[in-house]
């Protein structure tokens, strides 16, 4: 995969485009989109944003199109030996499991958000809510990338991988309030206001 990024780099934001697409897709590309978006805003900042809008449209389709395939074959995959686990797990999702879908989306750190956008398609999870939680996630995260690569230039991917517990930490965070907001509010009685879900 690595001989493929180098390939799309050529091509600037269309490469970054294409690569966003194979990433989100499912196939298993750790960091590489991340590290080209840089690279790209550091060799062509004319481009940068452009490369940034563009990958957050790939990352955009590569999900929906995993999220798609889960919410329509979903019905395979849902089977457990207690006939209430899936009911759960589905209750549960629906309160939170936008929250575990938004902070790998819009952290760079190795988490498996793919599980999670499978996740959403199985328990059926609103086509308007899952959009809405990739774009505002993948924005942040990429147009972020996008300044770092201008701001730092060629030393952008090494202060990545230098502030990857960094960002762990601040993955863990942002989960931990997100969570608590969503309680919060659930014990209030008016979580539809605060959950991201």
């Amino acid at each position: 995969m690595k001989h493929l990024a180098v390939v799309l780099l050529q091509f600037g934001p269309v490469g970054v485009f294409l690569l966003a697409i194979i990433e989100s897709s499912g196939l298993p590309i750790p960091a590489i989109l991340d590290i080209s978006l840089t690279l790209v805003a550091w060799k062509s900042p004319e481009h940068a944003y452009l490369a940034a809008a563009l990958a957050v449209a790939g990352s955009l389709i590569g999900n929906l199109g995993l999220f798609s395939a889960a919410r329509f074959g979903g019905s395979r995959w849902v089977k457990a030996p207690d006939p209430e686990a899936p009911a759960r797990f589905r209750q549960w999702f629906q309160r939170y499991g936008l929250i575990t879908v938004f902070v790998p989306a819009v952290l760079p750190i190795p988490l498996p958000l793919k599980v999670f956008v499978i996740s959403a398609g199985v328990l059926r999870t609103g086509w308007a809510r899952f959009i809405a939680v990739v774009v505002v996630a993948r924005t942040v995260r990429y147009f972020g990338l996008a300044w770092l690569g201008l701001s730092l230039g060629g030393d952008a991917p090494a202060f990545l991988k230098r502030n990857m517990w960094t960002f762990t930490g601040a993955a863990a965070a942002l989960v931990l309030v997100l969570f608590v907001l969503v309680w919060l509010a659930d014990r209030r009685g008016d979580g539809a206001d605060v959950t991201i879900s």
